[in-house]
């Protein structure tokens, strides 16, 4: 079991992504609301729903693991931190969801980021411990 959980960890950040691009690529009334708010509409939607995309399919394969968790921090990344300035931590009466869902996956790509680390090209090596 210890060995399948990494690929469960991938499985569950791919599955958060690509779960969430129905709402961008289809024009979803939040999803106008949250990037009209920080400026990002309609481009913004589109353009992070492609990259969150891509970042899950890259999660889907150990050798480019890293790669999609290092997307995945930078985009979700940002997702929190609009949380955290523009948009607050409750969306449209959504309780937090979307923000708590956002720093669940944080933490989840950072510890994949870290299980994946001696596959990244050229410093891999140097960052096992």
């Amino acid at each position: 079991m210890k060995k399948h959980i990494p690929f469960i960890l991938r499985l569950i950040i791919a599955i958060i992504l690509i779960q969430t691009l129905r709402f961008k690529f289809t024009g979803d009334e939040t999803s106008i609301y949250i990037f009209t708010q920080v400026g990002l509409e309609p481009i913004g939607r589109i353009g992070i729903g492609i990259v969150e995309l891509l970042a899950g399919i890259l999660l889907l394969f150990r050798k480019t693991a890293w790669l999609g968790a290092t997307i995945t921090l930078g985009v979700i990344g940002g997702a929190i931190l609009m949380h955290l300035t523009q948009l607050g931590i409750e969306i449209k009466g959504d309780g937090g969801v979307l923000f708590y869902t956002a720093v669940v996956t944080f933490i989840l790509a950072l510890i994949t980021l870290f299980i994946y680390r001696k596959d990244i090209p050229l410093i891999g090596k140097k960052l096992s411990i």
